[in-house]
């Protein structure tokens, strides 16, 4: 086998992945919500767009596999993508569990009244723009998070370089 420290790290995050979502579960199992609580809190993930987020998985997952498998040998490529093409169809429903798996998670951790304020939130105007301006803020935040990093980063090398002098190292 070809060592690829690329695909190691994908097998790891892949690994990593399943991990913390088999822990999550267990979590949420180990809490027992109704099943009133996990439907509203499917309808809850679902109004504020987070459902979106997890549909890509099953696709993600199988093309980050054939990536690594088509690393192991590139002369797979064609039937790696005809077995690919095929498990995208097999797997396609398979999106809904990880949907499932969340709104447990959150079923556990609030109550079903919690979660159905929170739903009544998401669909006041308030939520609703709530959900349409965070995508910009969270954009514009981490720009500026990254500016005032960058800036921090300036700052601190200055005051090291002053130091170090001092003490004879000019760097």
């Amino acid at each position: 086998m070809v060592f690829n420290p690329a695909a190691q790290r994908t097998c790891a995050t892949l690994l990593a992945l399943g991990l913390a979502l088999t822990l999550g579960i267990a979590t949420a199992d180990a809490q027992q919500p109704s099943p009133s609580a996990i439907a509203t809190a499917k309808e809850v993930i679902t109004a504020k767009g987070a459902a979106a987020l997890y549909s890509p998985l099953v696709s993600g997952v199988i093309e980050r596999t054939k990536l690594i498998l088509l690393q192991t040998n590139p002369m797979l490529g064609k039937d790696l993508n005809e077995v690919a093409a095929k498990l995208h169809a097999d797997y396609a429903p398979r999106s809904a569990e990880i949907l499932n798996e969340v709104a447990k998670v959150y079923a556990a951790r609030f109550t079903e009244q919690e979660l159905k304020d929170t739903l009544a939130f998401y669909k006041s105007p308030l939520g609703r723009k709530l959900i349409t301006e965070e995508p910009a803020i969270l954009d514009q935040s981490m720009k500026t998070a990254q500016t005032w990093a960058d800036n921090l980063a300036q700052e601190v090398i200055g005051k090291m370089r002053a130091e170090m002098k001092k003490r004879g190292h000019d760097i």
